[in-house]
């Protein structure tokens, strides 16, 4: 008997193409909204300490890995470092006039099981709850389903994080469970809670995306019509 082939009776798992997905790469993602360009250290470091960085934006980072930041000169050596990685790699969110918003990245990525997770995300206060902010989430699931090949897109956050929990949901990732005791983060417990989305729930999720995305979904002053939450079938965030 061959490691492909089993007794009667006993199941192996569906039979799945072991061919790779393609690493990701620096490069462009542009949309209606916002544009995906890779982090510039030199050129998105002021824009993105200056509105991430103040008494209203402490909250920004409490769930996150690192920040805030004492100084800008701390900002910049952290943002270079983020900037020369591979995994994660790291994305700048510009708005139309092509200023820096936010950031997020792919990692943990693992092209001989097509798996790939976005996290360390940073949304500003002038991206986050705007169409920009969705979109970026959309462009860069498209980009890892449609252009690379990948099967599983994973999102993980704090357990605590209730916010990053309801976009999860929102965005139409799958709740997974949660890892007890997963990290320590910052001198703190961190129980992760994981998301998941996959290759062939992908075409749905496409099409909610852009359903909601449309310029006719939203009426005077920028209101939704209809709930993303609702097309993919979680609770109001």
């Amino acid at each position: 008997m061959t490691l492909r082939e089993a007794a009667p009776g006993v199941d192996l798992g569906l039979s799945v193409d072991p061919s790779p997905a393609r690493l990701p790469q620096p490069t462009t993602v542009a949309g209606r909204y916002v544009t995906l360009v890779p982090l510039d250290p030199v050129a998105h470091a002021q824009p993105l300490y200056e509105k991430s960085h103040g008494p209203e934006c402490e909250s920004l980072w409490r769930y996150l890995f690192d920040g805030p930041y004492p100084d800008r000169s701390s900002f910049d050596a952290r943002l270079a470092q983020m900037a020369s990685a591979r995994d994660p790699l790291f994305f700048s969110i510009l708005d139309q006039a092509t200023v820096p918003l936010g950031y997020a990245s792919y990692m943990r990525i693992e092209p001989a099981h097509r798996c790939i997770e976005v996290g360390s995300i940073l949304f500003t206060p002038e991206l986050q709850r705007t169409p920009g902010a969705t979109e970026a989430m959309y462009l860069m699931a498209r980009h890892v389903f449609e252009d690379l090949g990948y099967r599983r897109y994973e999102w993980k956050c704090n357990a605590l994080n209730q916010p990053s929990r309801r976009a999860a949901l929102r965005l139409g990732f799958t709740f997974e469970g949660v890892f007890r005791q997963h990290m320590i983060i910052k001198g703190r417990n961190r129980d992760t809670a994981w998301y998941s989305m996959l290759d062939s729930e992908w075409p749905q999720r496409k099409a909610n995306f852009e359903r909601w995305l449309a310029p006719a979904n939203f009426a005077g002053g920028g209101r939704q019509k209809k709930s993303l939450a609702r097309m993919n079938g979680a609770a109001e965030p």
